[in-house]
């Protein structure tokens, strides 16, 4: 039986975002590639913007959600996840504070934004390799 302090030590420093693992996690996803805009980093999938990094500051990335999407990380991390200020933030656009932030939530929100604005062609890509698995699993049996 796991203790929840053992479930806090592996959230703990270690496990903590930075801007470069952002970066590192932006760019690992398929056709994604980094660009500039407005004097900081952004990563685009197909031309569209899904995630930026260092604004405000370099504390802090961005991720574009659907405004359902932003409530529920906010819900389940507050501290980490803030909208936008303005009209960009209620649409969902939402700063993620990399020193509060947890490398697992950090690529599920990216991994979020990725799929918003992926292609549908591109999304598949990413989950045939994981259907086809299935497919070779069931083949075996």
């Amino acid at each position: 039986m796991e203790r929840a302090g053992s479930e806090e030590r592996s959230n703990g420093a270690e496990d903590r975002m930075t801007a470069e693992q952002f970066r590192s996690m932006a760019l690992a996803l398929p056709d994604a590639e980094e660009r500039e805009h407005m004097g900081h980093p952004d990563f685009r999938v197909g031309g569209r913007i899904f995630a930026s990094l260092g604004y405000p500051d370099e504390e802090w990335g961005m991720v574009k959600l659907y405004p359902d999407q932003q409530r529920d990380f906010m819900a389940i991390a507050p501290k980490v996840f803030v909208p936008v200020k303005g009209e960009w933030g209620r649409k969902g656009c939402t700063r993620v504070c990399l020193k509060a932030s947890t490398q697992a939530r950090a690529k599920a929100a990216l991994y979020a934004a990725w799929r918003n604005a992926a292609t549908k062609t591109m999304k598949k890509s990413l989950e045939a390799p994981a259907q086809a698995k299935r497919r070779k699993a069931a083949q075996a049996v």
